[in-house]
């Protein structure tokens, strides 16, 4: 056996013991990695700074490098977090249907683990932390291959909650890691077959495609957001204004963060007089169609047909002018990643056209896309943005990582 098929041969052992753990046990388990994590932060912050420091020297954008840094603040709302998921309640065991058929069969439906999670991710060392403890109360195991750039982090938190995970009296490869960040460790993991159940690659539009082609386990996609923000002709200006600033420039690396902006023409250089200056605060570049380029001169660049599905991750935004919202509709169905996508305007008509017509995991009307976040939607933390329609759509919080299972009571029946 590989190592990693000995890494899936142990999640999978440990997965029959997580599964039938109990809420009362798992919850002991989170409360023991969130001590674990916040007690050893010191060593989980030297471990960052590395990480950080060879990331500078290998001239990680300054977005990306945001992802990857973490702070004191970071970890305690890390640790704030595990303990919002003990609180919420276990969708395990759940019983979501329960009749008796004519022939005196008791026939019911109960939601059970997906089994083995192998989660492939990029430079952000918190996921490492909300995926495994969403994992854990959901009774799966995890299986969990981070990017090169934050390994040193990577290693630090999961040996942390391995020891937790064993201090309560869990197997500690509930939790486990891809010590090789190689491109053939990824591969092989989306073909461990025999151990794993299902794989999320959460990261850019480059891995999760990569993924969705290559593996041969199932896949649910998550994080490729090209977010979009139309601006009505009907809108107050203001608002959509400050929506496009907090959509692009609040954390513009994440995958809720606006990539390109319509305008309607009949408001466009309106807009663009006041957004432009928000804009300019973190120096946004902007990318534009020849329209939006003839009001906006030199302080745009020509865009070009690739900026239109580009999930920039950094303080680029794509500009372009529609002639209404059918145009705008229709631009979005052409170029949607079906993340988030949201409408400025003060029309009650045509935000409910917009909301019926827009094909997304979430539709906003006067609000940013930013929100598109387990926390925000009041599920606790999540572990993606699911862009599919299969299985889970929208944040990932407990109830999507489960199944069900039909459970049978009978009396000697026979067919």
């Amino acid at each position: 056996m590989t190592i990693l098929e000995q890494q899936g041969a142990a999640a999978k052992a440990a997965s029959r013991v997580l599964a039938c753990a109990g809420t009362a046990k798992k919850n002991e388990a989170l409360a023991a990695v969130a001590e674990a994590l916040w007690n050893g932060r010191q060593e989980w912050l030297d471990a960052n700074a590395e990480d950080v420091a060879a990331a500078k020297e290998a001239g990680i954008s300054e977005a990306l490098l945001d992802r990857l840094t973490l702070t004191e603040a970071r970890i305690a709302g890390i640790t704030d977090a595990i303990r919002q998921v003990i609180a919420l309640p276990d969708p395990i065991g759940t019983v979501t249907r329960m009749e008796t058929r004519p022939n005196g069969l008791i026939i019911g439906r109960r939601r059970v683990p997906l089994g083995v999670i192998a989660i492939i991710y990029e430079a952000r060392p918190n996921v490492t932390a909300d995926a495994a403890v969403l994992c854990l109360k959901s009774g799966n195991t995890c299986i969990l291959r981070g990017g090169k750039e934050a390994i040193r982090s990577n290693r630090c938190a999961v040996r942390l909650m391995r020891q937790a995970l064993e201090s309560a009296g869990l197997p500690a490869d509930c939790v486990s890691l891809v010590q090789d960040t190689s491109r053939e460790s990824a591969n092989e993991l989306m073909h461990l077959n025999d151990y794993v159940d299902v794989l999320i690659p959460r990261g850019g539009a480059g891995l999760i495609r990569s993924v969705a082609k290559n593996a041969s386990v199932p896949v649910i996609r998550t994080g490729e957001g090209v977010c979009h923000i139309y601006i009505d002709s009907e809108a107050d200006l203001d608002m959509g204004a400050e929506i496009l600033f907090n959509a692009k420039c609040s954390r513009p690396s994440v995958c809720n963060a606006a990539e390109c902006v319509l305008i309607a023409e009949d408001v466009a250089e309106d807009f663009l007089k006041k957004a432009v200056p928000l804009l300019e605060q973190k120096h946004v570049e902007l990318r534009c169609c020849e329209k939006s380029l003839a009001i906006l001169g030199s302080r745009g660049i020509p865009a070009t047909d690739e900026d239109w599905d580009s999930e920039y991750g950094d303080y680029v935004l794509a500009v372009r002018i529609v002639r209404d919202a059918a145009e705008a509709m229709d631009f979005i169905a052409d170029h949607t990643s079906g993340h988030s996508e949201a409408i400025v305007t003060r029309n009650y008509f045509t935000a409910q056209k917009f909301l019926d017509t827009v094909d997304a995991a979430a539709v906003y009307v006067n609000a940013s896309t930013r929100f598109t976040d387990g926390g925000e939607f009041g599920l606790g933390a999540e572990i993606g943005i699911s862009t599919q329609k299969m299985h889970a759509r929208g944040p990932m919080g407990l109830e999507e990582l489960t199944s069900c299972k039909y459970v049978i009571y009978g009396e000697g029946q026979v067919r």
